[in-house]
C-alpha cells in the first residue's frame, strides 16, 4: 500500500478545516446579534410600518371575489378592510387575516359584480395601508373542468404542435439544396434561436416586473438562464463524447426542439393567463401571431439533421417536444396564473436557446474553417432574426 503524498495530506477535508471554515460564520451570528441589540447607536426608528401585500391574483365566481394574496414584506401585517368601487365590503379571510412574512391568504368578498364591468379593489392593513387592484373586466374565472381543459389543449395544439409540425414538412424539400445552402439554413437557424433567446429574456424581465421585490426576479431570471445553460453543458458536450457526426446532428436538434419548447411553454401561459382574466380579444390575438411565428420554429428543429435520415418517430418526438409544452403553459395559465412559474421557465428557456446557438454556431465554424464569415453565414444569420422580427409584428 502506497502512502499518501504531503500534496494529498493537505487537500483532505479534515475536522480541523471544518472548524477554520465556521469560526468567522460564528462571529458574523455575533456581529449581526450585536447590532440588532444596540441598532449600532442610532436609536432610530420607522416613521411609517413597512407593508406589502401582493396580490398575486383574482378568481371571480358568481356574486363573489376571491384575492390570493402574499405578505412580501419584513413583518406580520393584519388585512383590516377591503373596498371596492369605493365601497366597504365583508370579507373573510382565510387561514388568517393576520398573514406571516411570506404567508399567503385568501381573502373572500361577497359583491354582486356584473360581467363586462371594470372594478377597483383596495385592500387596507390594520395600520392604514392601501394595496390596489384593477380588474378591467369582470368575467368568470374558468375552472379546470372538461370543457375548459379542452379548450386549453386545442389552443395549445394551435400554438405550439401544429405550426412546428408544418414547420417539419419542409424537411424534403429542404433535402435537396448544396452545400451553401446547408450552410445557408443552418445560419437561418443561428438566427432564428438567438431572437428567440433575446425574446425570451425580454419576456422575462416583463413578468419579473409583476414580482414582488422579495423575490428578486432580476437574480432568479440569471440563476435560471446560467444554470439551464451550464447543465446542458455539462451533460451534453459534444466535443468531450465520440459519438459520430450524425448522432451530434441529432443531439444539437433534441436540445433545440428543447429550448423552442420551454419558449412555448412561456407563449402558453401568457395566452392562458390572458383567457383567464377575460382578454378574450388579446389571446386570440396572440393565439394568431403565435401560429405565424412557430411555423419557423420547426425549420429550425430540422435544420441540423437536413443531410440525415431521421426517422418518422424521432421527427414526431422533436415535434412534440418543441410544441407540446405550450399545451401545460395554457393550462398552467389559464387556472393558475403565476408570475414567479413565468419567470422561471422563461429564464429557464433563454439559457436553452442561447447554448443551442453557440452548439450550432460552433458547428457551423467546423464546416467553415476556411473562410471566417463566408457571405451565407453573415446572410443567414440576418435572415433568421428578420423572419421572426416581422412574424412578431403580428403579436406584439
Amino acid at each position: 500500500m502506497t502512502e499518501p503524498t504531503s500534496s494529498e495530506i493537505k487537500n483532505r477535508f479534515t475536522l480541523r478545516t471544518f472548524i477554520l471554515l465556521l469560526i468567522p460564520i460564528i462571529l458574523l451570528v455575533g456581529v449581526i446579534s450585536l447590532f440588532l441589540q444596540t441598532g449600532g447607536g442610532l436609536n432610530l426608528e420607522s416613521p411609517a410600518p413597512l407593508e406589502t401585500l401582493t396580490i398575486e391574483r383574482y378568481q371571480l365566481e358568481r356574486g363573489l371575489i376571491k384575492l390570493n394574496v402574499q405578505n412580501t414584506g419584513p413583518t406580520t401585517l393584519t388585512v383590516a378592510s377591503v373596498i371596492i368601487s369605493d365601497a366597504v365590503m365583508p370579507f373573510e379571510v382565510s387561514p388568517s387575516a393576520e398573514i406571516a412574512r411570506l404567508g399567503k391568504a385568501v381573502i373572500k368578498v361577497d359583491y354582486a359584480w356584473t360581467t363586462g364591468e371594470a372594478y377597483n379593489v383596495r385592500v387596507f392593513t390594520s395600520n392604514a395601508i392601501p394595496f390596489d387592484l384593477a380588474i378591467p373586466v369582470a368575467f368568470v374565472t374558468p375552472q379546470p373542468e372538461a370543457k375548459t381543459f379542452w379548450s386549453f389543449t386545442l389552443i395549445g395544439l394551435y400554438v405550439g404542435v401544429i405550426p412546428i409540425f408544418l414547420g417539419i414538412f419542409w424537411l424534403p424539400a429542404l433535402r435537396t439544396l448544396g452545400k451553401k445552402w446547408m450552410t445557408f439554413l443552418m445560419a437561418i437557424t443561428t438566427g432564428l434561436l438567438i431572437y428567440l433567446g433575446l425574446d425570451t429574456l425580454n419576456e422575462a424581465l416583463e413578468q419579473a416586473a409583476n414580482l414582488p421585490a422579495t423575490y428578486q426576479g432580476i437574480g432568479l431570471i440569471g440563476i435560471g438562464a446560467v444554470a439551464t445553460y451550464l447543465l446542458l453543458e455539462m451533460i451534453d458536450n459534444p466535443d468531450s463524447t465520440n459519438r459520430s457526426e450524425a448522432a451530434l446532428r441529432l443531439s444539437i436538434a433534441w436540445r433545440i426542439a428543447l429550448g423552442i419548447g420551454i419558449h412555448n411553454l412561456g407563449e402558453g401561459l401568457a395566452i392562458g393567463a390572458a383567457y383567464n382574466v377575460g382578454e378574450i380579444a388579446l389571446g386570440t390575438f396572440l393565439v394568431v401571431g403565435f401560429i405565424i411565428q412557430n411555423i419557423t420554429e420547426g425549420l429550425g428543429i430540422i435544420a441540423p439533421i437536413v443531410r440525415d435520415r431521421p426517422t418518422f418517430g424521432q421527427l414526431a418526438l422533436l415535434g412534440l417536444v418543441g410544441g407540446a409544452p405550450a399545451i401545460f403553459g395554457a393550462w398552467i395559465g389559464g387556472y393558475t396564473p403565476s408570475p414567479f412559474l413565468s419567470v422561471l421557465f422563461l429564464a429557464i428557456g433563454t439559457g436553452a436557446i442561447f447554448q443551442v446557438a453557440v452548439e450550432i454556431w460552433k458547428m457551423i465554424q467546423r464546416d467553415n474553417k476556411r473562410e471566417p464569415m463566408p457571405a451565407p453565414i453573415f446572410s443567414g444569420v440576418l435572415t433568421g432574426m428578420l423572419l421572426l422580427w416581422v412574424t412578431g409584428i403580428f403579436i406584439k
